[in-house]
């Protein structure tokens, strides 16, 4: 069978004893969102992956559902080796050609860090994001106890290994499978030994693992450091016209008439995409969803939607808040305006308190005020890193 693709591996098996919370620190909220869904959101929404398994413990699966909804897992073992031999071995039924392996516990995974360690992969059977080490690095003086300062240690190319780490599929489940030595502390020196060769690319500050109370103060810091604030605006119109189901914030409103359009016509799901867009500068929902490609004829608006918000979680973007606007006269929008918010919030994975639902009329003036049909505008409030 020939070997196409690219899919991703997330180990999220552990318990997080180490991290002090009642919940095992990968489901543990960080920034916002339970820190898996932060790299998961990462991996999902990259256009070079494919695939994207969650291995997780025994007994986990509600925590996961809670947090990532429906996904793709399997269940771990009692070491990570185990675990990430599970993951392979599911993943192997699809025969992807490269995998990445990623600790949940590594939540801020840009888009950059990736791209190169895909690309190592042109020459090489695996590669792993790296920094330098710049402290000075010491041992303890084993004479007088663990706390007296000993002979300093040359950091002369020494690295710190973070993860994803990504490898050619066939290699690192063959050093998987054939593995007899001591646990390994990562995937990559299992492929090292096993005969592979395995690259240093870039790794990024962001990427610091999380493992005691501490780090998660830390890591909010670190996160909300480097956010600036991003707001933009969208805006559609469609017409009213007899025989048509009348969609509006994703909710099936009862009308005499309903929206014309390509899709399903909702301008409210419509001008929050393309403000969602504006925010990373990605262009309209057009661009994404050609008017002209016969596949969206019909199509349901939320899946444009949800595209827009995975692009802002893939650049790593928080979505804050989100203001519509519904320009009409009829149908009334107060009755179905909590509708409206919950499914919205529901579609972005926000608190219902992140939407904001109003509606206005133009005094009988225009198309608008003549019936002829329902124009939207929404303004869309993200962070985001400020480099990006």
């Amino acid at each position: 069978m020939t070997r196409t693709g690219t899919a991703a591996l997330i180990v999220a098996a552990g318990q997080g004893v180490r991290s002090g919370g009642t919940l095992p620190k990968q489901f543990a909220t960080l920034a916002g969102k339970p820190m898996i869904a932060h790299s998961f959101a990462a991996l999902a929404g990259h256009p070079g992956i494919d695939r994207v398994v969650v291995a997780i413990g025994q007994g986990q699966e509600a925590a996961l559902g809670e947090a990532l909804g429906d996904v793709e897992h399997v269940t771990g073992g009692t070491t990570r080796r185990l675990s990430v031999l599970a993951g392979l071995e599911a993943l192997a039924r699809g025969n992807p050609e490269r995998v990445l392996i990623h600790d949940a516990a590594r939540p801020f995974l840009n888009a950059a860090v990736i791209d190169r360690l895909l690309a190592a992969l042109d020459t090489n059977e695996g590669a792993v994001p790296a920094l330098p080490v710049a402290d000075t690095l010491a041992r303890n003086d084993s004479a007088l106890g663990d706390t007296a300062l000993g002979e300093v240690v040359p950091r002369d190319g020494l690295h710190r290994i973070q993860t994803p780490q990504a490898f050619r599929f066939n290699a690192v489940l063959a050093a998987h499978r054939g593995w007899a030595g001591e646990e390994p502390t990562d995937d990559a020196q299992m492929v090292r030994k096993a005969g592979g060769s395995v690259a240093l690319v870039e790794g990024d500050m962001m990427l610091e693992k999380i493992t005691y109370p501490a780090d998660f103060a830390a890591a909010e810091a670190r996160h909300a450091g480097g956010m600036r604030v991003r707001s933009a605006t969208g805006f559609d119109v469609h017409r009213l016209v007899e025989g048509e189901q009348l969609w509006l914030g994703g909710v099936l409103i009862p009308h005499d008439k309903g929206l014309s359009g390509h899709s399903d016509a909702d301008v409210a799901l419509h001008a929050i995409t393309d403000a969602l867009l504006g925010t990373i500068a990605e262009g309209d929902i057009g661009t994404h969803f050609p008017p002209t490609d016969p596949q969206w004829r019909g199509a349901d608006s939320a899946q444009f939607l949800e595209h827009a918000a995975s692009l802002v979680t893939t650049r790593g973007g928080i979505i804050d808040f989100i203001d519509l606007t519904l320009i009409c006269e009829a149908p009334k929008i107060g009755p179905h305006r909590a509708a409206m918010r919950d499914r919205i919030a529901a579609l972005l994975r926000l608190a219902p308190g992140q939407i904001s639902v109003k509606a206005t009329t133009t005094e009988r003036l225009g198309f608008a005020g003549r019936g002829e049909g329902i124009a939207a505008q929404a303004i869309a409030t993200i962070r985001i890193q400020g480099e990006q």
